[in-house]
């Protein structure tokens, strides 16, 4: 994989504009990117995520919409990171080539939240499935356990996880749970992840937490 810079600070979750026939509106993209840069000096996007409906998406609008940000995003954002998770693993590998193809900064793939990978093997191997896609492209796990109801604490998923995915960059922590948070900081000590934290209400703690542990990448999503 060649050197790439570090994700930290910022990162805006990105709503999916519309139109009024519910279509997506890829003409305000641009002014979007103008927008993010100039009145709110964000230079990091994370595209297809909660915020902004991706999962209600079609896979077809998903790759639509990825491929707009990063042509409008080219030589003016930092790091355009596109989620690519699905429930179902076929799709979501396929996002994954499609995401590497394109060119993006980064991946992200939420747990899937139907039938559920109950244990921390079974997340892992779905993880590195999708991973194993677009192997040169760095990996977050998206953690969101209000959502997918997989509870599964991120600390004890770092143990080992760069053995299980190579490209293993980190994680977007949607969760309240600082206890958990604080021992991914913790272990995080050396700053080989970005850690970041996507929980609005509760931002200031999260990065209180990470503020006891010295030159850590931070984020806020």
């Amino acid at each position: 994989m060649a050197p790439q810079k570090k994700l930290q600070g910022l990162v805006a979750a990105t709503i999916t504009p519309m139109t009024q026939d519910g279509e997506i509106n890829f003409s305000v993209i641009g002014q979007y990117v103008d927008y993010l840069i100039n009145e709110q000096g964000v230079k990091n996007v994370f595209v297809n995520g909660t915020t902004g409906e991706g999962l209600s998406l079609s896979i077809q609008e998903r790759k639509q919409l990825a491929e707009e940000w990063v042509a409008q995003g080219k030589d003016k954002l930092d790091h355009v990171i596109v989620h690519v998770g699905a429930l179902s693993l076929p799709e979501s590998k396929g996002l994954a080539r499609h995401a590497a193809d394109i060119g993006v900064d980064g991946i992200a793939v939420i747990a899937p939240s139907f039938f559920k990978s109950v244990n921390k093997d079974g997340l892992v191997a779905f993880l590195r499935e999708v991973a194993s896609q677009a192997p040169g492209i760095p990996f977050y796990y998206y953690h969101i356990p209000r959502l997918t109801d997989i509870k599964i604490c991120v600390n004890e998923l770092l143990d080992g996880m760069i053995e299980h995915i190579p490209s293993f960059k980190g994680v977007k922590f949607s969760d309240t749970d600082l206890l958990d948070f604080g021992q991914c900081a913790k272990k995080n000590d050396k700053g080989q992840f970005s850690l970041l934290y996507g929980v609005d209400e509760k931002k200031y703690m999260g990065l209180g937490m990470k503020d006891l542990h010295v030159n850590q990448p931070t984020g806020l999503v």
